[in-house]
């Protein structure tokens, strides 16, 4: 269940004044080994993650036991070790480092003193603090911060542009339920600032992949053995007054065959939308990560959709006639 709230929360963002905001950071891990999740998205590498995060590259690629090399691919999920570089819990920081709230969802027989517990036996006093509330407030269901993820002003997005508060984010979920937003922008995480590629950086640093995609060989063991639709289904909520028409194509990503986490870049819709897609008789629901990348492979294409969406569509390679709400 918590995975799942989280998993849906960290798929949606929301305007304040005329510019995207990131999710709010939550907390996963257990046992003193703590961690964020982060969703790759068009133009990501290691670098680019590292400096919103205050990770080393390296070190990331090392903890999700990948290789630096190998070009990470949109829609994967990379794990954030939280640590004493980038992790605080004394709202301590020294100049040119900015603290960003982390949260936990209370689960049921989490009282003040067992949060404490479960996170380094943070005082209960500071939780009481950042959260401004009494100990005997907090209840099931509750967003409490549990520290903070400290990165340097200068190089993270999160500094500029930081992640939304649960309360803003329940707002701008209720308004769209009731239909009254009229465009939610999301965005896994801001633009970065120009001028923060390391010296150190190689002139060929990895990449999300975006190449053109045949038709995939795996099996979609997700399709197999749940509704039909994929995971964000559940995320299609609200008026979906937009229809439009037209050729779609693929891109390789390694999500959606056994979570059913389905993607689509697409021009025009805003970062995070959750489209519905139609091909072949089948349904299926995709976050938007981004635009289409300007590729020859591009030119007419209303969309591209993760090669597992299209395993379920069944629509094989090549182009293919799409109808998509949103």
């Amino acid at each position: 269940m918590k995975s799942l709230f989280s998993g849906l929360l960290c798929l949606i963002l929301l305007v304040s004044s005329g510019f995207a905001q990131h999710a709010p950071l939550r907390i996963e891990g257990s046992n003193g080994k703590f961690h964020l999740v982060h969703t790759v998205v068009a133009k990501d590498n290691w670098y680019s993650i590292g400096r919103l995060y205050n990770a080393s590259p390296h070190e990331l690629a090392t903890y999700n036991s990948m290789s630096f090399d190998k070009p990470i691919e949109i829609g994967q999920e990379i794990n954030i070790p939280l640590n004493a570089v980038n992790f605080d819990q004394k709202q301590r920081k020294s100049s040119g480092e900015t603290l960003i709230p982390i949260y936990h969802t209370v689960q049921d027989r989490e009282w003040a003193f067992k949060l404490s517990s479960i996170y380094n036996d943070v005082p209960v006093s500071s939780l009481e603090k950042w959260n401004k509330i009494k100990r005997d407030d907090i209840r099931q269901g509750m967003d409490l911060i549990v520290g903070f993820l400290k990165v340097k002003t200068d190089q993270s997005p999160f500094a500029s542009a930081p992640p939304a508060t649960p309360d803003q984010l329940a707002s701008v979920t209720k308004q769209q339920q009731t239909g009254k937003v009229a465009e939610t922008k999301i965005d896994d995480h801001p633009a970065q600032p120009a001028g923060t590629t390391p010296a150190n950086r190689p002139t060929s640093a990895p990449t999300v992949t975006t190449t053109a995609a045949s038709a995939p060989d795996r099996v979609n063991t997700y399709a197999a053995s749940h509704a039909s639709g994929g995971f964000f289904s559940i995320n299609y909520i609200g008026n979906h007054n937009k229809s439009v028409t037209g050729e779609a194509g693929t891109f390789k990503s390694i999500s959606g065959w056994n979570d059913g986490k389905y993607y689509a870049l697409m021009n025009g819709v805003p970062v995070g939308t959750i489209i519905r897609i139609s091909s072949n008789g089948k349904t299926v629901y995709a976050k938007v990560l981004g635009q289409l990348p300007e590729m020859k492979e591009s030119n007419g294409l209303l969309t591209r959709i993760s090669n597992a969406a299209s395993a379920e569509l069944g629509t094989g390679e090549g182009r293919f006639n799409v109808e998509i709400r949103y």
